[in-house]
């Protein structure tokens, strides 16, 4: 799969990194220049721009829409999957507000680069992160294949069960089977938020209390949860609208197992009162980019 090699560094400070959003700047800011598709990267006058790394999703530490309050999903692997990133990259210490903002960090910044085809529609550049020697010119584009899929942090904190695959359909079918397989074996061991999953089992609902202390669930169905709950009374869930809710959201994707895409989450989640849980685990879905 070709893919745009930028070498640069991650920074920490003024920023609410967490396990699948932290800022990068290239040591040549005109390189973001060069990534592919419709959307540019949004960077400011140093260069330096957000990530939004590829094919994870960790849980939300803060996550705000619509003018809605603020909310995070369960602390323990939301700041155990950012504390991984920031260890990962090189970043001795991190300190940080009660609102997740980071005042400092110890180094200041950290050296590394970046795979990337395209900027999503709010102009984060969508990227495979890595650090230590580059893997080719940057400014390039080099097929990255398995092997040097292994070396990112994206393949890295699924095989440590910090985060849920998310995947879409810019993502080639052989590196998704890498990552899927690094998804099963952690599962299979029960390492970080798989051994507390409800995606499958199901997670009790009654308000938005519980989705921010028990429920661990994908972080996607979390989003769709929390802004369906602010349209009522979000303190006391009535999930009876919800599937409704899922279908006018109208998410599109495949179904891998099925071989058919489909438009709504409500094709693949189940409501039974006040439980709510997917019929088909993450790795089995490929979204449409929109």
């Amino acid at each position: 799969m070709p893919m745009l090699l930028i070498k640069g560094s991650y920074h920490l400070v003024n920023s609410r990194a967490d396990g699948d959003t932290i800022p990068f700047k290239p040591d040549k800011k005109e390189e973001w220049d060069l990534v592919p598709g419709p959307h540019k990267v949004e960077q400011n006058m140093s260069g330096k721009a957000k990530l939004r790394l590829e094919a994870i999703d960790t849980l939300e530490t803060h996550y705000a829409r619509n003018g809605n309050p603020e909310v995070h999903q369960p602390w323990l692997h939301g700041r155990g999957a950012r504390d991984e990133l920031t260890k990962w990259l090189g970043f001795t210490s991190v300190d940080r507000l009660p609102d997740e903002t980071v005042t400092a960090a110890t180094p200041t910044t950290c050296p590394g680069w970046i795979l990337t085809r395209s900027a999503g529609r709010d102009k984060r550049c969508i990227a495979l992160a890595g650090k230590g020697t580059p893997p080719g010119t940057s400014g390039t584009f080099i097929n990255v294949d398995e092997a040097l899929l292994r070396t990112t942090f994206n393949h890295h904190i699924l095989k440590e069960g910090l985060a849920y695959p998310t995947y879409y359909t810019s993502l080639f079918p052989d590196l998704r089977e890498e990552l899927t397989a690094a998804v099963r074996q952690a599962r299979a061991a029960d390492k970080g938020l798989w051994k507390d999953d409800d995606t499958l089992d199901g997670a009790t609902v009654t308000g938005i209390d519980s989705l921010q202390d028990d429920a661990v669930i994908l972080p996607k169905l979390f989003r769709r949860l929390v802004d369906y709950l602010y349209l009522g009374d979000p303190d006391n869930a009535d999930l009876t609208g919800f599937p409704a809710f899922l279908d006018q959201a109208a998410d599109q994707f495949w179904i891998i197992s099925a071989g058919h895409s489909t438009t709504g989450l409500d094709a693949i989640v189940e409501v039974i009162d006040s439980k709510v849980r997917m019929t088909h685990p993450p790795e089995d879905l490929v979204f449409v980019e929109n």
